[in-house]
């Protein structure tokens, strides 16, 4: 799959300046950072791994039951580190494992309530954050925004694929 810089899609190859491509870069950056801290600092207050942070996240956005399988290739671990991850969890009373189907090798990983309103409540600031920040833009440049975050994370996942192809089996 081909990446921007591939494809020859750089900000000033569209009109924009290296400038406007350097203030989003670091836009962004500032953003994940902020994001960042508020991520090790729920970890740190549950006994967690900012990691295992990304895996309650990757729970509760799947669209059906996630699975450590899914999860594992979701997060780009191994298989022991997510076992360990979901261990960690389960301990912490975040998720609990249940074999739901007919088939009961397969085990769906579901986020407990009680540490889900945790979560909720320890990041209501940032809800809120962007709550705020939304009522700023109207809908055409709501859609704009979204578009532009489902395009980056396309592209991230296909940089995050090459890496995987190159990388060491």
């Amino acid at each position: 799959m081909a990446t921007a810089n591939q494809r020859g899609q750089h900000g000033h190859e569209r009109g924009n300046g290296p400038s406007d491509l350097h203030v989003l870069a670091a836009g962004l950056r500032r953003m994940n950072g902020e994001i960042n801290r508020l991520v090790h600092s729920f970890a740190g207050t549950q006994g967690l791994h900012a990691t295992d942070v990304q895996a309650l996240a990757a729970i509760l956005d799947a669209r059906e039951p996630m699975t450590p399988g899914r999860l594992r290739e979701h997060l780009g671990l191994t298989s022991g580190a997510v076992t360990a991850c979901v261990d960690r969890l389960e301990r912490a009373g975040h998720v609990r494992r249940v074999r739901e189907s007919a088939d009961r090798r397969v085990v769906h990983l579901h986020y407990v309530p009680e540490a889900r309103e945790v979560a909720r409540t320890y990041f209501r600031p940032l809800a809120e954050a962007a709550a705020a920040t939304r009522a700023r833009f109207d809908e055409d440049e709501l859609a704009v925004v979204i578009r532009f975050l489902t395009a980056m994370n396309e592209e991230l996942r296909a940089v995050r694929s090459d890496d995987d192809r190159r990388s060491p089996a």
